[in-house]
């Protein structure tokens, strides 16, 4: 294993495809591959649109328009855009279709023989994802990859991102290892086929669109049947079920494609680089932060001890570099847990506090230009209190307005629908979040463990990657906070 190799110079005169380009972690990669190598030969974007002016039009606004990339315009300066125009090319595609939807059949036997490297961070992430969304980009979009990564004959190395709560509820310390073809995780049902549910999905969906069902009926039909196919096969949700089952395929179709697999857990903020605090979307505790931050969240549903395994946007991508050039032309399949339950891991007790200490201190701004006010807010410690605060506080009043309702001709009924909103979207979110908020594995991170200690100072220096030296504390209340406030909150 290379962990000593100069990471500048592997990363010189290489051709790298990224997918999922304007995802966080994508950006993050791009930005610091033409920071720490300008001689990188070039990087190709896979991205949506309709044509090439349209996938232009989107790298400019949506990846290189992030405040993310401020510090490549100071060094590069009046040059900045002959230079990205010479380093970074879009592509017009979709994962989810053959030859990853590239149409243009001389730019594809372009690739097939250019490309040294293919990063996949391409995912839907969201928890009830429709089933025919979700396996189209999850678990059929990473069979895509693998197949295009076979006809690349200089390929060295395809790096897959996946989530490292493909374990599912599992508790203890959960290894680095990969997939079997057909393993499910609850023991006794059927061999996991992921073509199967393909064909299953397609078969609901044509049920659906013969019965001529509205689309917001069709989109609900289809998000419950992901939830089901997971809980049946014992993953909590379907992002996470349908990840898993695109490690499966791209581990039972590599052939001799060396593959890496990046299992983070919850990624959060840039920790140092380019700057400390830039983020981008709203992630599984930044959901929390933000309705907290704006007065809305009076209540916490946690185990207090649990453990809320973060990690650092900008470590995810050092580790991906590094372990890039690690495992180059190296003929294997390696999986590596990116978290930091194992060395140092925060909770959900010091996170409110945090939470509290923070808002207290800097309180966000109303649309009255007052600030908002919070409190430490309660901490539902089971499902059971959480379900008893909710009966007082949602059901009991719904009951309420109902009686009053019907002997009124409906006159509360703008309150009612209301508050049955309110009551109904908390009842999801609580349903979605409890693996995570109750979660009591710790993910063992031996492989990437090894990395960060094989490497020279050199590495560590330009690809700082050390989560035991995280001061949680000082990163939420000087770092986190700050930057989820400033591009979350609004």
């Amino acid at each position: 294993m290379e962990c000593n190799r100069n990471i500048a110079e592997f990363l010189d005169g290489k051709s790298i495809l990224v997918t999922g380009s304007t995802g966080y972690l994508a950006k993050i990669f791009v930005e610091k591959v033409l920071r720490i190598q300008p001689q990188v030969k070039m990087i190709y974007l896979l991205l949506r649109a309709n044509d090439t002016v349209a996938a232009t039009r989107r790298l400019e606004t949506q990846v290189l328009g992030a405040d993310l990339f401020k510090l490549l315009r100071e060094t590069h300066g009046e040059t900045f855009n002959s230079f990205i125009s010479s380093k970074v090319s879009p592509i017009r595609g979709n994962i989810s279709l053959e030859n990853l939807g590239i149409d243009n059949s001389g730019l594809r036997e372009q690739l097939f023989n250019e490309l040294d490297v293919i990063i996949n961070s391409a995912a839907n992430t969201k928890f009830d994802e429709r089933y025919d969304v979700a396996l189209g980009t999850n678990t059929f979009g990473a069979k895509n990859i693998v197949e295009f990564a076979k006809k690349c004959v200089k390929l060295g190395m395809l790096l897959h991102v996946s989530t490292a709560f493909v374990a599912g509820e599992k508790a203890g310390v959960i290894p680095e290892r990969p997939f079997c073809m057909g393993e499910a995780l609850n023991i006794g049902t059927s061999t996991l086929d992921p073509y199967a549910e393909l064909k299953l999905m397609e078969i609901k969906l044509k049920q659906l669109q013969d019965k001529g069902v509205t689309e917001e009926r069709k989109t609900i039909a289809m998000k419950e049947l992901g939830l089901q196919r997971a809980a049946y096969f014992g993953w909590p949700n379907t992002y996470v079920f349908t990840k898993a089952m695109g490690e499966m395929l791209m581990g039972h179709l590599r052939d001799s494609v060396p593959l890496v697999i990046v299992r983070p857990s919850i990624v959060t903020s840039t920790y140092l680089e380019p700057f400390p605090g830039w983020i981008e979307n709203t992630r599984t505790i930044d959901s929390l932060l933000v309705a907290y931050a704006l007065g809305k969240l009076k209540c916490f549903i946690a185990d207090p001890t649990a453990i809320v395994d973060v990690i650092p946007g900008d470590m995810v991508v050092n580790a991906i570099i590094r372990l890039s050039a690690a495992h180059f032309c190296k003929s294997s399949v390696h999986i590596y847990h990116m978290c930091s339950s194992m060395r140092n891991p925060p909770n959900y007790f010091k996170l409110r506090d945090w939470f509290y200490q923070y808002f207290s201190k800097h309180p966000h701004i109303g649309n009255d230009g007052k600030p908002i006010k919070v409190r430490m807010g309660s901490l539902m410690t089971s499902m059971a209190s959480f379900n008893k605060y909710m009966n007082l506080h949602y059901k009991l009043p719904l009951e309420v307005f109902s009686i009053i309702n019907r002997a009124t001709c409906r006159l509360f009924s703008y309150q009612y629908n209301r508050l049955n909103k309110k009551y109904n979207y908390a009842m999801r979110a609580a349903s979605l979040y409890k693996p995570y908020v109750f979660f009591k594995g710790r993910f063992d991170d031996s492989n990437s463990e090894w990395l960060r200690v094989g490497s020279s100072d050199d590495s560590e220096r330009l690809l700082y990657y050390r989560i035991q030296d995280i001061n949680w504390e000082y990163y939420f209340m000087s770092v986190h906070i700050p930057g989820v406030v400033k591009y979350l909150v609004k």
